[in-house]
């Protein structure tokens, strides 16, 4: 059983910076394909980012392409998700998802993961 623990939400100002946490229990978490979702009130939850379980490949929703990066180190068995330029339309609660995975492609499918994290608010005023 994998557990998640997302951290580093809160507040910002449009064109600020945030970066995010998911910090995992699993020794053997290098072996996950790991994505942050985000969900908006009254909204689907929806991918954000996602990285494979060696960091080889990445990939972003255009929503957040060029603002967002996401990266991840196994020795910590961690994964980052870094905000910049933050928008209003930003404001969520961010989840990491993780699925064992040693395959080269980043799913973009909620469905696709079994482990979630309690989530994380990010909340951004104009």
């Amino acid at each position: 059983q994998v557990q998640l623990v997302e951290s580093g939400g809160g507040l910002a100002q449009a064109g600020d910076s945030l970066r995010l946490s998911c910090a995992a229990s699993e020794r053997t978490f290098s072996t996950y394909a790991v994505s942050w979702f985000r969900q908006a009130p009254e909204k689907e939850r929806e991918f954000v980012a996602g990285i494979t379980w060696n960091g080889g490949n990445t990939d972003y929703a255009d929503s957040v392409k060029g603002r967002f990066t996401i990266s991840r180190d196994n020795a910590q068995n961690t994964v980052f998700l870094q905000m910049y330029s933050l928008k209003p339309e930003d404001t969520a609660v961010y989840y990491c998802g993780a699925a064992h995975s040693i395959r080269s492609v980043v799913y973009r499918l909620k469905t696709n993961y079994n482990y979630w994290g309690q989530g994380t608010q990010v909340t951004v005023s104009s």
